[in-house]
Parts: C-alpha cells; sequence; structure tokens
C-alpha cells in the first residue's frame, strides 16, 4: 500500500511553520531541544534527533514513524520503542535521520498536532518542590483546557510510559517536572492558540541584574581555553547571588547536563581561568564547560557546540525566573548518570558536534 506523502500538503507547511516558530523563540526552545509532530493516516511526521526546530522550514528535519506498531511497542515493553527506528517509513525518510529520542511519547498521546518544548517559564515552576501548588494557581487562568502534571523520567520509554498513563484523558496540556511542557490539539492552529495562552499563563519576569563586566571576562579568560560568552543574557547567571547560588545547587533538567555536564565552575577573587585549569588538572578532574565568575559574567569552554553555548542562555532564562525563596527539586545523581550514558544522547550529542559551531 502506497503512503501518501503529507509534506506535499498545506497541512505539512502550516506545521513547518509553527515548529520553525517555536524554534525560533529562545524562551520556548533552545537548540536541538524540543519537538513536533503530526499525525494523518496512521504515519506520525516528527522532528529528528539532533535537529532544530528553528530550521524547519529550510532542512528535511521531519521523519515518518508508523503510529500503532510503536504504540504497541511500547506497552508491551519491547525495546524497539525506546529508539523507534523501527517503526521509521523509509520511502519516506529522505533525510535518513533517526526519530527523535521522544518519539514515543508523541505516538502515545492521540492527539493529531503535538508540541514539545523546554518552555524557560514552564521549566522555572517544575523544578519547584511546590510545584504542584504553583501551577495549579497559574494553570487556573486557562481553566477550559484540561492539564495534567508528569513526573520526571528519563526522557525515551521511561517518559513515555508516564505520559501514556495521561494520554486516555486526552490533556490538552501536560507539564513535565525538571523537563518542560507538551501541547496538544486538533489541528496547528489549536496547538499554536493554546501555546499563546499558556505561555502567557505561566510567564514571570525575570529577576533584574547588573550588566556584565567584559573587561574582566577577557583579563580572566586570557591564555585559557575559556571564552566570555558573547551572548549578553547568557551572563545573568553570574550576576546575581540568587542565580549563583541556583545554578550551582544542581542540575534542574536533562538538556543542561546532556550539553554542560553535571558540573559548574566557579573562579575565586585571586583566580584566573588558567588557575582554574591547572587546579582541575591536578586533581585529574574533567574542565567544566561553564564558570561563573561572580559579580562579572560567564565563561564557556571553547570545546561547546552551538547547541551547547546556547544551553547556557538556557539556564539564564530559567534560573532567573525561579521565585525567590522556593526549595528546589533537582535531578539526582542517578537521573544524571542515567544521561550522561544514554545511547541515544550520545548520538544527539554526535551531531551537534557536527554542526558548525559559533560563540553565544
Amino acid at each position: 500500500m502506497t503512503i501518501p506523502d503529507l509534506r506535499k500538503t498545506d497541512l505539512f507547511g502550516d506545521f513547518l511553520h509553527l515548529s520553525s516558530e517555536i524554534g525560533n523563540d529562545i524562551q520556548k526552545t533552545q537548540g536541538a531541544g524540543g519537538n513536533t509532530s503530526i499525525k494523518h493516516d496512521g504515519v506520525m511526521w516528527v522532528k529528528a534527533s539532533g535537529t532544530w526546530l528553528a530550521k524547519a522550514r529550510e532542512q528535511d528535519i521531519m521523519v515518518p514513524v508508523l503510529v500503532d506498531p510503536l504504540v504497541t511497542a511500547l506497552r508491551e515493553g519491547d525495546p524497539r520503542a525506546e529508539k523507534s527506528i523501527d517503526f521509521v517509513v523509509d520511502e519516506l525518510n529522505s533525510s535518513g535521520l533517526r526519530p527523535s529520542i521522544e518519539t514515543s511519547f508523541h505516538a502515545a498521546l492521540q492527539s493529531p498536532v503535538v508540541a514539545h518544548y523546554h518552555c524557560v517559564n514552564a521549566i522555572a515552576l517544575a523544578v519547584l518542590d511546590r510545584r504542584d501548588e504553583i501551577l495549579a494557581a497559574r494553570m487556573a487562568a486557562v481553566h477550559d483546557l484540561k492539564w495534567a502534571s508528569v513526573p520526571y523520567r528519563r526522557p525515551g520509554t521511561p517518559l513515555a510510559r508516564e505520559i501514556e498513563k495521561a494520554a486516555a484523558a486526552r490533556p490538552d496540556i501536560l507539564i513535565l517536572f525538571n523537563h518542560g511542557i507538551i501541547v496538544c490539539g486538533e489541528t496547528v492552529s489549536e496547538v499554536a492558540e493554546r501555546i499563546d495562552r499558556v505561555t502567557e499563563a505561566l510567564r514571570s519576569a525575570p529577576r533584574a541584574t547588573a550588566a556584565p563586566n567584559f573587561d574582566a571576562l577577557t583579563t580572566a579568560a586570557n591564555g585559557s581555553s575559556f571564552h566570555a560568552a558573547k551572548d549578553l543574557d547568557s551572563h545573568v547567571i553570574a550576576l546575581s547571588d540568587i542565580n549563583q547560588a541556583l545554578a550551582l545547587g544542581g542540575s534542574l533538567y536533562p538538556d543542561h547536563v546532556i550539553f554542560l555536564g553535571t558540573e559548574i565552575g566557579m573562579l575565586t577573587p585571586e583566580q584566573n581561568a588558567n588557575d582554574l585549569e591547572a587546579a582541575y588538572a591536578r586533581e585529574g578532574r574533567e574542565l567544566p564547560k561553564l564558570v561563573i565568575v561572580p559579580g562579572k559574567g560567564i565563561l564557556l569552554s571553547n570545546t561547546l557546540t552551538a547547541g551547547g553555548e546556547v544551553m547556557a542562555r538556557c539556564l539564564a532564562e530559567v534560573v532567573g525566573r525561579i521565585p525567590d525563596g522556593e526549595k528546589i527539586a533537582y535531578l539526582s545523581d542517578a537521573d544524571e548518570y542515567e544521561l550522561t550514558h544514554w545511547e541515544a544522547e550520545q548520538y544527539r550529542q554526535a551531531l551537534d558536534r557536527q554542526s558548525t559551531r559559533h560563540s553565544a
């Protein structure tokens, strides 16, 4: 049986437009994070692993997957559901890429159109110890939308199984603890409208800070394997005592662990980046990819890719929006280990390294 190619339709064009809009909003998506999908005639087109939603209209980044066999595999504990590769419609997969590592949860959701993205406003509330209470108060502003929260699970089939528990109720919104948000709908336009509404309901103003000191940062980085982040807003991590403490307290969400690692460095007043490198070398430790220079700004490793550097901005956006005085539910050591030793994420990192590097 010939499977219709949805890419030739206006519907698919609208879907790509929405995907691109989500991907080009730094407060919704950072780098290769997030994914979208659209289901039609038993086939689901979903973003390829390691690709950027921002490039949805200029690159071939959507992979076709058979929905029903994938859902069956997920429910039966079939390990093929983890990567979803065996359910790709090869004759339509012109990119030859893998589907997103989160394809299985897109398949489990019954809505024709699904957008998952790493909304910084959602994450800033979904990492709180009191998140259930605080999220319920915020979501009251969109009381006509059915929503649910989902406990943290590693992306892939562990998260998909949690999401499937909520799928039967046909939720409009799912807020993923320590991860992000999912918006579902019958049409592309309905999902777009719901994204606008839930964004407004969860919006928080970032904490005010002073400006970074680029002269001091340049001096601190001189001769080292670090550079001052070029993106102005990334520096707010270091420009508030509260922001610093939140960032240094632990890992908040998966993409930070994957692209920036589990440790953030910090210079003392007497140190520069060369001193830090020497200290780590003496201790036989791997250098951090992000270093805080208190009150001045942040330094980033010269080894970081574009995807890694934009994660510094994501962290800045998140910690700057976490309410003062709230206790944080950080990822556990076991959560971090699970992410850093996961083949699917190693594949995504490899794709990111192949991309053109530029400074944030």
